[in-house]
């Protein structure tokens, strides 16, 4: 039998296939812009275990959610105890907050995640079975600033990864009090269309009417179309908070529509719901959904403490990067491919390829002893900016000759400064002329050059991020033009 992946999960590979977006220098391309701009914003990170007890999902996701009652991968371990794969993150990181007492170290805790999430669905185009999540979770502010803080981290990320048109849609579903009186009205208006709702919708008329709003079924979206609105049932104090999250995201430019259907599919949730969506109207593409949820730690035995987060499929915004057309990185390709020919030359070939990588370089050489034909063809192939052949004749003179690929000129380098020489000019991006100062040996890179070298990285993806702003805020100008 042939062995491939499950139904429902795929592979990153570090190469391009059919499917583009699998590619993993795009992942890291993402996931690296994820840490760069949450950085910014003072949050840090937290990593869980992928499988948790079943019943913090029950407490913390709610009984009536479909994450619960329909899709988890649940099983009994060795010790009968009931354990589950993790569908979502924010209950596992409000555990660990709880477990570990973070409440005790500071009155603020704001801390992010990227990890793989398992939810069974039925295996199609855009869902998957194993999905990639990054999220964010606030804990310890009620204030509606770290509500739109939470937000504008949101839009500002999409925005330095190219994303276009993007609008939040925003709602308040009140706290306990507001929902109480708006679920019975909801249920009296529901109840003489009961027959004609979808049979998910029947099952949620009374344990958790509030999600019918969130139907997807056609039928189900005429019938609520003329449904009361959550927003004629709330409280003064829940109705400031609301109306003081639109202005804070007016006044950070924003663009934000008020949307009352929005309630978000799991149980947790209080006051601020959110959604951000990317593409053309009609054909928008949701890419991430949050929302307060202020009892939720109180319910998993923790402290009385508000919060608010998010959480944003990685599959989702990378394959909506793509069929945008976003400027992306390419794949990761060598400084300098080495060619040996001789076991001499590949002795000393071994030696350098060392050097170079203490000095930061990326090098890659073939240990085969293919012909030099065959390996030109190979550093074509994987794009590597310069080659560099060694052989005889070269060991004889202490000499390397370095070709770049993209140009196709020629210089020759003395063979034990050559890691020297291609450092100093990474670092300073020019061409050494002066050898005078190579005369010393071979030494690691200090502390601070690594640090310059991670420095001059965070340069460079804020500089894309900066480009994919420009161009999306010179779209937004033609439109409004």
């Amino acid at each position: 039998m042939k062995l491939s992946a499950a139904p429902g999960v795929f592979d990153i590979v570090p190469i391009e296939t059919k499917e583009q977006w699998r590619c993993s220098h795009l992942w890291n391309y993402v996931e690296n812009m994820i840490r760069q701009t949450v950085t910014a914003y003072g949050f840090q990170e937290i990593r869980t275990p992928i499988f948790e007890r079943t019943e913090l999902f029950h407490r913390g996701v709610g009984e009536t959610s479909d994450i619960v009652s329909k899709e988890m991968y649940t099983f009994l371990d060795k010790g009968e105890r009931l354990m589950s794969l993790r569908p979502e993150g924010t209950a596992p990181a409000m555990r660990a907050f709880i477990e570990h007492q973070l409440h005790n170290l500071a009155p603020v805790h704001k801390l992010f995640y990227i990890g793989p999430m398992f939810r069974y669905e039925r295996a199609q185009a855009g869902r998957y079975r194993q999905h990639h999540q990054f999220g964010a979770e606030a804990i310890g502010n009620a204030a509606p600033e770290q509500d739109v803080e939470l937000i504008d981290m949101l839009f500002t990320l999409y925005q330095r990864l190219g994303l276009q048109k993007l609008q939040v849609s925003i709602n308040t579903i009140g706290d306990i009090d507001c929902r109480l009186n708006f679920r019975k009205a909801l249920q009296d208006y529901l109840r003489s269309y009961y027959d004609s709702l979808s049979p998910d919708s029947q099952a949620r008329f009374e344990t958790n009417p509030l999600r019918i709003l969130d139907s997807k079924d056609t039928k189900d979206r005429e019938i609520i179309a003329n449904a009361p609105s959550i927003l004629n049932f709330l409280n003064e104090e829940c109705l400031d908070h609301f109306n003081d999250v639109k202005k804070l995201l007016g006044n950070l430019k924003i663009p934000f529509e008020v949307n009352p259907k929005l309630v978000r599919g799991l149980d947790y949730y209080n006051k601020t719901v959110f959604e951000i969506t990317s593409g053309e109207l009609g054909a928008q593409n949701s890419v991430a959904g949050g929302g307060r949820y202020d009892g939720l730690l109180k319910t998993l035995g923790g402290p009385d403490l508000p919060a608010i987060g998010f959480g944003t499929g990685l599959e989702r915004v990378i394959q909506t990067m793509l069929k945008q057309e976003v400027s992306l990185p390419k794949p990761f390709a060598p400084t300098l491919f080495i060619i040996a020919m001789g076991q001499k030359a590949k002795e000393a070939s071994f030696s350098l390829l060392h050097d170079l990588r203490l000095h930061g370089i990326s090098a890659e050489m073939d240990f085969s002893n293919k012909k030099v034909n065959k390996l030109m063809q190979y550093a074509n192939q994987i794009e590597a900016s310069n080659v560099a052949v060694i052989g005889d004749n070269e060991l004889q003179k202490g000499e390397i000759e370095i070709k770049d690929m993209l140009s196709g000129t020629k210089r020759t380098l003395p063979l034990m400064h050559a890691a020297k020489i291609l450092y100093y000019e990474k670092q300073n991006g020019i061409f050494m002329k002066n050898l005078e100062e190579l005369s010393k040996p071979f030494s690691q890179p200090s502390e601070a050059d690594f640090f310059i070298n991670r420095l001059n990285e965070t340069i460079n993806l804020t500089t894309q991020a900066v480009n994919n702003l420009q161009s999306a805020l010179q779209k937004m100008q033609d439109i409004l033009e």
